[in-house]
C-alpha cells in the first residue's frame, strides 16, 4: 500500500498541520530522506515562526500531536493548483504543489514530528 500519496480523491480540501518552524524543518528533512517522496506541500509564514503541512481532509478529527495543531476545513480547504499563489496572506510555499506529493500521510507526519522533537531535544541537551 502506498502511504505517500492521497490522490483518490485529489486534496482539494486539504487541512493544515501547523508546527514551530524548527520542528517542521527537521520533519521535512526526515520525510525527504525516507523512502520516496513522503512529504506533501508545505507552507511557511513570512515571520518564519511556523510551517504548515497539507494533510488529507478529516485529519483534524484525530490529530493529537503535542506542540502542533491541525486546522479542520469542513470542505473549505486549500485547493492545489499546479502553480498556486501562496495559500494565505503572509505566507509562501516551502514545498509547493507540483514539487511534492498531494498531501502528507498523517501517520508518517506524526512519526516524523516525533523524531524531529527527539532530535531537537537531544541537540539542545548537548549545549
Amino acid at each position: 500500500m502506498d502511504t505517500r500519496r492521497f490522490s483518490d480523491p485529489p486534496c482539494d480540501a486539504c487541512e493544515v498541520v501547523t508546527v514551530p518552524t524548527r520542528q517542521g524543518l527537521e520533519a521535512v528533512d526526515i520525510l525527504r530522506r525516507g523512502a520516496g517522496d513522503g512529504v506533501g506541500p508545505v507552507i511557511h509564514d513570512y515571520g518564519c515562526d511556523t510551517l504548515g503541512f497539507l494533510v488529507p481532509p478529516g485529519t483534524a478529527a484525530a490529530w493529537d500531536v503535542p506542540g502542533s495543531t491541525c486546522t479542520e476545513t469542513d470542505g473549505r480547504g486549500l485547493s492545489l493548483d499546479p502553480a498556486p499563489e501562496p495559500p494565505l496572506a503572509g505566507s509562501d510555499w516551502l514545498l509547493p504543489p507540483g514539487e511534492a506529493d498531494l498531501a502528507t500521510d498523517p501517520a508518517v507526519l506524526r512519526a516524523a514530528l516525533g523524531e524531529a522533537a527527539r532530535l531537537i531535544e537531544a541537540a539542545d541537551g548537548c549545549s
